[in-house]
């Protein structure tokens, strides 16, 4: 017989595995990856706003519709927030309504991925290719010419306008 206490100790229960699944997964960068621009923790913190290094070093995600980048039209480059790295031009850049910057495809060089399979899911992650920062997840339902939509965080990005000709 389901009684109200089963449901919440179940409820209880699949809160504490998920919450737990985020602090037992593996480090944010696979120990054989090594990045050109590496800095301690306490250098980090000192370059990023804490909500930054909580995305960048730490895999957090912002809140969606939150990032001033996500309504960014103007053309021109979004680069690493940690290093500078060009990462999207705006010319891959479109409204996903999701809540987040999403592209289509990242400028060449600019990003690593990897497997991430915290959550109970498998997805790609994907981060600076030059720091290592975590940037977001790509996903198979974007738009032509690839199918792929890149899901980044506004806080892990910069954008830089392109200058007048």
């Amino acid at each position: 017989m389901t009684t109200r206490r089963f449901f919440l100790l179940s409820g209880t229960a699949f809160l504490a595995a998920t919450g737990l699944a985020r602090f037992t997964r593996p480090g944010f960068a696979a120990p054989t990856e090594t990045f050109e621009v590496t800095k301690t923790e306490a250098e980090w913190k000192a370059i990023l706003t804490e909500e930054q290094f909580s995305i960048l070093r730490q895999e957090d995600t912002e809140r969606p519709f939150t990032s001033a980048l996500n309504n960014e039209k103007r053309k021109g480059v979004f680069q690493c927030a940690g290093c500078e790295l060009p990462a999207y031009s705006s010319e891959t850049k479109f409204d996903s309504g999701t809540g987040w910057p999403s592209f289509w495809d990242a400028i060449e060089g600019g990003i690593g991925t990897r497997e991430d399979t915290s959550f109970f899911m498998t997805r790609v992650e994907c981060h600076c290719r030059r720091c290592g920062g975590h940037f977001g997840h790509i996903f198979d339902d974007g738009p032509q010419p690839t199918g792929k939509r890149h899901c980044i965080n506004g806080l892990a990005l910069k954008f830089v306008p392109a200058t007048a000709a």
